[in-house]
C-alpha cells in the first residue's frame, strides 16, 4: 500500500509521520515547504505541492492508493480531484462541523465531508473535537498562561457548558487505525476524549496539571465578553481570545465515541493522563 500524507509538517501531520516512522510504514510526505519537512529529520522524500494548485496535487498523489491528509477539510474536493481513480482516503475533519455557529472554518468542514460523502469514494472523515497535548498547540498551554494572569475566569455561564477533548496520541492512533482498514465507502466517524465534562472541570485540570491555582470562576453573560475580547489583542501579556471562541463556549460538545472505539479500535486516555502528558509531571501550585 502505497500511502501519501497531506499536511506533513503540520501538528498532526507530523504526529502522524512519526507514528508510521517508528512502525516502518513507508509514506510519501506531501507538503508545501521543502525546509520545514527537511528540518524534522524524518524519512520520506518530500513531494513538495501547493493544495491550491491542481496540477502539482496531482503529480504529488501519482501511484498513491491510500491518502490520508490532516490538513483542512475543505480541500478534500481536491484530493479527490487528484488523487488515483482507485485510491482510498482517510482524511480529517473537525466537529466544528456540528456548531450552530456557522464560521469559515464549519463551512468548510462541511462542504468537505459533503465532497467525500457525494463523491462514492473509499474512506473515512474523521472529526476531532478540541486536540490538545500537540508539539506546538496552543489549546490548553494557551489557557494555562491566560490563567496564570486572570483573578478570577470569566466565564459564560459559569463554564458548564460541556466540553470532551481529544489528546493528539489518540488522534494520531485514530489516523494509523484508520489508515490500516479497509474502506468499503465513504463515511465519517467522530474521534473524542472518553467523557464529556462541564469547560469549569476542564478550566481547573488545566490549571492543576500547569501547576496554577484555579482562579474562581465568575458567571458572566456571553455578550459582554465577546464584546470585551478585542482587548486581549491589545493587552500585553494576555494570549488572544476571539470572540467566536467565547461564543462557542455556549454550546456542549459531547459526542458518542462508540463508533471510535468500535471501527477503529481506539480507547482514548483520560484528560488527567493527558495533561500528564502534556505538561509533564505534577507541579507544585504557585
Amino acid at each position: 500500500m502505497t500511502i501519501a500524507l497531506i499536511g506533513a509538517t503540520g501538528r498532526s501531520g507530523v504526529a502522524l509521520a512519526r507514528a508510521l516512522a517508528e512502525a516502518g510504514t513507508l509514506y510519501i510526505p506531501v507538503a508545501r515547504s521543502a525546509a520545514k519537512w527537511a528540518a524534522l529529520a524524518l524519512p520520506g522524500d518530500l513531494r513538495a505541492s501547493d493544495l491550491h494548485d491542481a496540477t502539482a496535487l496531482k503529480r504529488a498523489l501519482a501511484g498513491a492508493e491510500r491518502i490520508v491528509s490532516t490538513a483542512h477539510a475543505r480541500f478534500a474536493p481536491a484530493l479527490l480531484a487528484a488523487a488515483e481513480p482507485g485510491a482510498s482516503f482517510v482524511l480529517m475533519g473537525s466537529t466544528r462541523r456540528f456548531s450552530r455557529w456557522p464560521d469559515d472554518h464549519g463551512d468548510g468542514v462541511r462542504a468537505g465531508e459533503a465532497a467525500l460523502l457525494a463523491s462514492g469514494r473509499a474512506g473515512v472523515m474523521l472529526h476531532p473535537t478540541m486536540i490538545y497535548g500537540a508539539e506546538g498547540e496552543d489549546n490548553v498551554r494557551r489557557l494555562a498562561a491566560l490563567l496564570a494572569r486572570l483573578p478570577v475566569a470569566p466565564l459564560p455561564g459559569g463554564g458548564r457548558a460541556l466540553v470532551q477533548p481529544i489528546h493528539q496520541g489518540d488522534v494520531t492512533r485514530c489516523l494509523v487505525a484508520a489508515l490500516h482498514r479497509r474502506w468499503d465507502a465513504p463515511q465519517t466517524i467522530v474521534i473524542a476524549g472518553p467523557t464529556p465534562m462541564p469547560y469549569r472541570a476542564f478550566l481547573r485540570a488545566v490549571a492543576a496539571a500547569a501547576g496554577l491555582r484555579a482562579p474562581p470562576i465568575l458567571p458572566i453573560p456571553a455578550l459582554p465578553l465577546r464584546l470585551a475580547a478585542p482587548l486581549t489583542r491589545i493587552i500585553p501579556g494576555l494570549p488572544r481570545v476571539s470572540a467566536d471562541e467565547i461564543r462557542r463556549l455556549t454550546e456542549d460538545k459531547d459526542f458518542d465515541i462508540g463508533p471510535m472505539r468500535r471501527i477503529l479500535g481506539v480507547d482514548p486516555i483520560g484528560l488527567a493522563e493527558g495533561l500528564a502528558l502534556t505538561f509533564g509531571p505534577p507541579h507544585t501550585s504557585a
